[in-house]
């Protein structure tokens, strides 16, 4: 997911799908959490902007997530540690460590960071500008704070929810900590008062068609499936 083509939110497939606008302009990547399907596209997308970048590529995670990339990816033996290069402008790559839980400021966007509950540490986000607010929970399985913080929220325009796993699968997506589409179901009821549109994302792509037919045949009010390249307005 890219914001205002500006900040992108995992970097899974990022230096594959990216247009050359969000390659210029893309320089803020905030991580949910390190599990590879989010983030086997960072260090192919710094590498691609290596010797041309005039500032570093600035990587926003928590001190875990931190610790992972640095000793399961940038470790010199699977690839370079960036954060210890330059290159003719200065740093390539830097790490912007915060806590979970905590509110922060990202170029033109607030960003409230909520824990939610996977298998290894992982955060959902609200974020925000002036005008407009959407939430987004990465990967997760059932968890309440993150539905409190929407329900709390002063605005929200749109909600990106997970559903990994049809409902076949469903002591598969307990095990991995996702959700399938009757599990989402009753996660949405957590909300109150919802006037917003939730899009579904981060479906396995081996169990897309199962997953997107149970979700339509639940009838879920203003529930769609996002669409893969599409550009939303909120």
């Amino acid at each position: 997911m890219i914001v205002d083509d500006q900040v992108a939110i995992d970097a899974g497939c990022l230096a594959f799908s990216c247009s050359d606008r969000q390659r210029e302009q893309v320089r803020d990547i905030l991580l949910t959490h390190a599990h590879l399907d989010h983030v086997a596209g960072l260090p192919l997308f710094i590498d691609d902007l290596f010797a041309t970048a005039t500032e570093p590529i600035r990587v926003h995670c928590t001190r875990d997530m931190i610790d992972t990339l640095e000793r399961d990816i940038f470790n010199w033996s699977i690839y370079p540690r960036f954060c210890e290069l330059k290159n003719v402008h200065g740093p390539v790559m830097e790490y912007r460590e915060f806590a979970a839980g905590s509110s922060f400021d990202l170029q033109h966007l607030g960003i409230r960071a909520i824990a939610v509950n996977h298998k290894v540490p992982a955060n959902g986000y609200i974020v925000s500008n002036s005008t407009k607010a959407f939430a987004t929970t990465g990967d997760t399985a059932e968890t309440d704070d993150f539905w409190r913080a929407c329900n709390e929220a002063p605005r929200l325009d749109a909600a990106f929810v997970e559903c990994a796993l049809p409902d076949e699968l469903s002591e598969l997506a307990a095990a991995s900590y996702h959700l399938t589409p009757s599990k989402l179901r009753s996660e949405l009821a957590k909300l109150t008062n919802r006037r917003y549109p939730v899009y579904i994302i981060n479906i396995k792509p081996m169990y897309r068609e199962q997953v997107v037919e149970q979700v339509e045949r639940l009838e879920l009010d203003d529930v769609h499936i996002l669409e893969i390249g599409k550009v939303y307005e909120i």
